[in-house]
């Protein structure tokens, strides 16, 4: 199975990632979180194996708007703020076989082979 990429095009992580799996030939499906946002299952699901505090994208300007009370905010918060505005959630996010198994692309690479099962 394909894996999944969350993200938009415009991200310059995304376009480095994308380019990275097209250089190693690893097929993938780019979702577009613009265009068609993860709903709250997903996120759930998301944050139940990966923990909200890596998911967010802490330095978009949606993350800045949300104030100093998302410091004391736990996982239903988390979701509920992803499931409304998908900018909150860090590019990209890797999905394989339904599971989310990697947020962001500064691992070492292979780190991230094994996260995405290269």
């Amino acid at each position: 199975m394909a894996i999944e990429v969350y993200g938009i095009p415009n991200c310059g992580t995304c376009k480095k990632a994308l380019k990275w799996l097209d250089e190693n030939d690893v097929k993938y499906q780019f979702i577009n979180t613009k265009e068609h946002p993860p709903d709250r299952n997903q996120i759930q699901a998301w944050v139940n194996t990966l923990g909200f505090k890596p998911m967010r994208n802490t330095s978009g300007q949606s993350y800045r708007a949300l104030g100093d009370t998302k410091n004391d905010w736990g996982n239903e918060q988390w979701i509920a703020a992803f499931a409304e505005d998908a900018m909150l959630l860090k590019r990209p996010l890797f999905v394989r076989n339904g599971q989310a198994v990697l947020v962001g692309f500064r691992d070492k690479e292979e780190v991230i082979r094994e996260k995405l099962g290269l």
